[in-house]
């Protein structure tokens, strides 16, 4: 796979379920991009192919982004860019600063190619992350921000705790995703009822400026719940939404699947897909959807841009695959485009409902 695969493969991001393993996988990253070298060959190694699209008045050069989590406090975001991401969501972010759930509380189901986690929102805090991201690289690619609620903010003051980080951290970001389906903050899905998501919404838009808002779903509501968050959405002129979060259904009995928290990866694949064919067909395929969930090959990226999704997100595949899995992906989609015979991946994007 290469020497990215080397560099940030197997021996460091296999052992995710350790969250030291992570904060050195993060740490490495972030040294060899600042490297002029390290920059360059990973350039080269990872440059995207013409799968540029236009969405939310940006320029994205390949439909593939980094899904929130990975780099929770904005630390490697040059060396994303380099791995070749089309774009990529940092954080989440609560207004107020917290170590998140106790440990241990990340873990790996190898036979299943799945991670169960509950971190628990552990972050800067948005005051923190408005410094670091101020301070941190200008990239050329559009960078998301991830936004949750404090554990400690009173579910009838959620509104202001999500409005106060988009407020802090609006100058130094492209546009927000307001979380309210992890699972791992006590009662946080209960927001995603139309009337208190529709609460967060607008009080999150009166500090986000012209940038889009997104709101991301869990793949664990009924499909009905669903198109009435989709509803919601439409009616205050939300940009988008993501589909979706982790799931808290368990499909096998691999051993670490039995521990709390949200699950990601491949097992959820499925699901992922059958909601951004749900919404893209109660909208007409009009709102723009960011695919995500279970996604490991190219195969699995194009089945979700033909069901609907304008852009895609990775994690899980990280951890098992290394950072090869990006190119891979990336290159396969080319290649899809070209033998369906269209001129770019945008016309590819609900290509299955047609």
């Amino acid at each position: 796979m290469g020497l990215g695969f080397k560099l940030f493969g197997r021996p460091i991001l296999s052992l995710m379920d350790s969250e030291k393993a992570h904060r050195r996988a993060i740490f490495l990253l972030k040294v060899t991009s600042g490297f002029f070298l390290g920059r360059f060959l990973l350039k080269i190694l990872y440059k995207p192919r013409n799968l540029t699209s236009e969405l939310f008045g940006f320029k994205f050069p390949n439909p593939l982004g980094l899904a929130a989590g990975m780099d929770k406090n904005a630390e490697a975001m040059t060396g994303w860019e380099t791995l070749g991401f089309g774009f990529i969501e940092v954080g989440g972010v609560t207004e107020h600063e917290q170590s998140g759930n106790p440990k241990p509380r990340m873990f790996r189901a190898d036979r299943s190619k799945a991670l169960i986690n509950r971190m628990g929102f552990n972050n800067l805090g948005s005051e923190k992350m408005a410094i670091a991201l101020d301070r941190g690289p200008k990239l050329g690619i559009p960078v998301f921000l991830n936004v949750g609620k404090s554990k400690k903010t009173k579910m009838e003051d959620a509104h202001t705790d999500y409005a106060t980080t988009v407020r802090r951290c609006e100058p130094f970001v492209d546009g927000f995703v307001v979380n309210v389906s992890s699972p791992n903050t006590p009662n946080l899905r209960d927001l995603q009822n139309e009337q208190d998501l529709e609460r967060i919404i607008l009080e999150v838009k009166k500090f986000s400026g012209s940038k889009p808002v997104l709101v991301k779903i869990s793949p664990d509501l009924s499909n009905q719940q669903i198109l009435g968050i989709v509803d919601v959405g439409l009616k205050l002129e939300c940009e988008g939404i993501v589909a979706t979060n982790t799931t808290t259904t368990r499909p096998d009995s691999d051993a670490p699947m039995q521990e709390a928290g949200g699950l990601s990866g491949s097992p959820l694949n499925t699901r992922s897909t059958e909601v951004i064919r749900l919404i893209a067909d109660h909208t007409d395929g009009n709102w723009p959807i960011v695919g995500v969930g279970g996604i490991s090959s190219a195969d699995d990226a194009w089945q979700k841009i033909i069901n609907g999704a304008s852009l895609l997100q990775i994690y899980s595949t990280l951890v098992f695959n290394g950072a090869g899995v990006i190119k891979q992906i990336i290159h396969g989609l080319e290649k899809r485009v070209r033998d369906a015979g269209l001129s770019g991946i945008e016309e590819a994007v609900g290509l299955a409902r047609r």
